[in-house]
């Protein structure tokens, strides 16, 4: 059965899969590897203009260890799961410091690195290296799971080794690169989270899922839970000049390593807080509240742009901080909140004598 699988899904990719994307062009380990880590859980639209803006910074796996990590954060703002971008930076380095800039072509030495799992790793293997490996990304889960009717959330373990199960048996010796590029596809084209266009499927016709009626039963969901709500202050605090206090946030965590607005908890005092820190304000003006949600808790923001009369002498002794000059922004990793405000700021226009915009 995999073998005709197999070969029913190659022969709809060679009339339908996609084969003109940035990373088909120019295939290299690197490029691939690139891909794959800016691909996971983000859009193939969104990526491309990432990945043709990084690969432009940063043609080579050497020139990308060798830049600063503020440098690659900055060109992935907005892109989201900064945690991908601090492995990338990691994981470049490691290449370059143990492989000599090549990129291993197994599985397992793949795996070891920072940021590539196994599923990214069978990716690189297969796509650039042209050898046989097996990928089980998300796209691909979903495949499986409806096509064999298999069971549960793939978070869970004995789901997964049963997804991993028929992703080895599928995949084929002879052309590995593009069968990996057509379920990549298939599930992404056709077989699709919800209205999967099934009619068009080029293995319709084998899938127990599409029989039964039962293609939203799969792959399984992850059991709800209620994510709890926390509450904060972002602090715009605007020099005379019109710059922006901005502070970088510690290395692991909640956007580590990007650069954000000072925090405050809601139950400060902020009127008390603004003077013991960075003296009478000019003026503080209070925004209305928004939700910025993170894969494990609600996060409430209140911006207060806060407008300095003078510039502090000190600001957060132990913390690396920056004047940020909107109109002239610096080349740092910004948290997507904190990129929305800027904008918004820079909006606002020029401060007249009063202080206001």
């Amino acid at each position: 059965m995999s073998d005709a699988f197999a070969a029913s899904v190659l022969e709809w990719f060679d009339q339908h899969g996609r084969k003109h994307l940035p990373w088909q062009k120019n295939i290299t380990p690197y490029r691939v590897w690139l891909s794959e880590i800016m691909l996971q859980q983000t859009q193939v639209t969104t990526v491309i203009p990432y990945f043709e803006r990084f690969t432009w910074h940063f043609a080579t796996v050497e020139a990308l260890a060798a830049a600063p990590l503020d440098d690659v954060l900055h060109l992935w703002t907005g892109l989201g799961y900064y945690a991908r971008a601090r492995n990338l930076h990691k994981c470049a380095q490691q290449v370059v410091a143990e492989y000599g800039g090549t990129f291993p072509d197994t599985v397992e030495a793949l795996a070891a690195l920072p940021g590539i799992g196994e599923s990214t790793a069978g990716a690189i293997v297969s796509i650039a290296y042209r050898k046989h490996a097996a990928i089980l990304d998300g796209n691909v889960k979903r495949v499986l799971a409806r096509y064999h009717a298999i069971d549960g959330w793939p978070g869970q373990s004995a789901t997964l080794q049963a997804l991993w199960t028929k992703a080895r048996e599928n995949t084929p010796k002879r052309r590995c690169h593009d069968y990996t590029q057509a379920m990549m596809d298939l599930g992404s084209m056709l077989c699709t989270r919800s209205r999967p266009a099934c009619e068009l499927c080029p293995v319709g016709d084998g899938c127990v899922a599409r029989a039964t009626g039962t293609q939203g039963r799969y792959p399984g969901k992850k059991p709800k839970k209620d994510k709890p709500v926390k509450t904060t202050y972002l602090l715009m605090l605007r020099s005379p000049a019109g710059e922006l206090l901005l502070e970088q946030r510690p290395a692991t965590g909640i956007w580590g390593g990007l650069w954000s607005f000072p925090e405050l908890p809601l139950d400060d005092d902020l009127a008390s807080h603004c003077r013991e820190r960075y003296g009478e304000p000019a003026q503080l003006e209070t925004w209305d509240s928004y939700r910025h949600t993170f894969s494990h808790y609600h996060l409430d923001i209140t911006p207060v742009l806060i407008q300095l009369g003078r510039s502090p002498d000190t600001v957060m002794e132990a913390q690396q901080t920056l004047w940020y000059n909107v109109h002239q922004p610096e080349s740092v990793g910004l948290a997507a909140p904190v990129k929305k405000l800027l904008d918004k700021l820079a909006e606002l226009g020029p401060l007249g004598a009063n202080g206001r915009p």
